[in-house]
This record gives structure tokens, sequence and C-alpha cells, in this order.
């Protein structure tokens, strides 16, 4: 196992404690947890691309350890009620992101069954969804870790809006990829 593959992991073994911190209140912990999370995402492409440690393995773990922690902190901080937090993560948004994530696995899914060529490169609107997802998490979460203030609600609405945007662009510049991969198969 190279060395950005163990940081990835790292970071899949960190979700539990970012949940459990979140589920029982630790606010603090869990916005520490989530940001050396996304820290040590930027840590180990940097490595890979660095040090050409580059792996099919980490192309995969990559990403999913990305979508599991959102996965966990969409769902804890949108649906949880037991959790005691003032800025929620809109359902709605949190339903589109996810619903988006599983489209995109099930679409390409069903092109690895087929062993079909399907370039699942990241785009840049991709990546950017996924860094600003991260940030407005972090944002919300250190939003309910500080005194409120009248103008907390508003901000939390407008980072979560601007998120919709982003997860709801980046679905449609990822099916228009895929439509352009059958009409213009790699030869």
């Amino acid at each position: 196992m190279n060395l950005p593959n163990f940081i990835t992991l790292l970071r899949v073994i960190a979700i539990p404690f970012f949940a459990i911190s979140l589920w029982y209140g630790r606010l603090w912990l869990a916005l520490f947890i989530f940001i050396g999370a996304g820290l040590t995402d930027l840590l180990d492409g940097w490595i890979a691309r660095r040090f050409n440690q580059r792996s099919r393995v980490g192309a995969i773990l990559d990403p999913a350890a990305d979508k599991l922690m959102m996965l966990t902190a969409f769902i804890l901080m949108s649906l949880a009620s037991n959790i005691e937090i003032s800025y929620r993560i809109p359902v709605w948004v949190a339903i589109l992101s996810i619903s988006r994530d599983i489209i995109i696995a099930t679409v390409s899914l069903m092109y690895y069954m087929k062993e079909e060529y399907l370039n699942k490169t990241p785009s840049f609107i991709g990546k950017f969804t996924t860094g600003f997802e991260f940030v407005a998490i972090s944002v919300g979460l250190l939003l309910n870790t500080v005194s409120p203030r009248p103008w907390f609600n508003d901000l939390n609405l407008l980072v979560f809006y601007l998120v919709a945007i982003l997860v709801f662009s980046s679905g449609l510049h990822y099916f228009f990829r895929v439509f352009e991969n059958d009409l213009h198969p790699p030869s």
C-alpha cells in the first residue's frame, strides 16, 4: 500500500469518529475531524501526483472516502433530529446531493459491468463541487459551534443554496459527458 492510499484509508477510518462526535454534540471535535479529512484529501492527491504514486485502488478509494464522509455529514446534519444544532443542512439539499452521487455511481457501475469504456476522470466542476461541499459543511459546523448571530441562518441557507446549484450543475455536466461518450466512444 502506498502512502496516498494509506492517508485515504485513514480518512475512511475517521468517518465513524466524525459521526460519533457529531451525534454526541462534540461539534468542535466533529469540525476538527471534518477539516482534517478535507486537508488529507488534498494531501493524498498531491503526494500521488508529485511522487507518481497514482494507483487504481487510489482512483476508487479516494472519491469513495469523500462520498462516504459527505453522506455521513449530509444525513446527520439534515435528518438526525436528536443532534442539537441550530443550523442544519436543508433536507432537500442533502437529498439532491446524495441522489446525484447514487445516480453517478450506478451509471459508472453499469458501464463497468458492460465492460465499456467510460471516461471517469473527475472534471473541474465535479472537483470544485466536492471542495465547496467540504467548505459548506465546515461552515455549517462552525456556525453551530459559536454563539448564534442573527445573520447565521441566512449565511447557512446561502451556502447550501450554492451547494445545490453546484450539485445540480455538476450532475448535468456528468450526464453530458456520458452522453458524449456514448456518441463518440474513444478508439
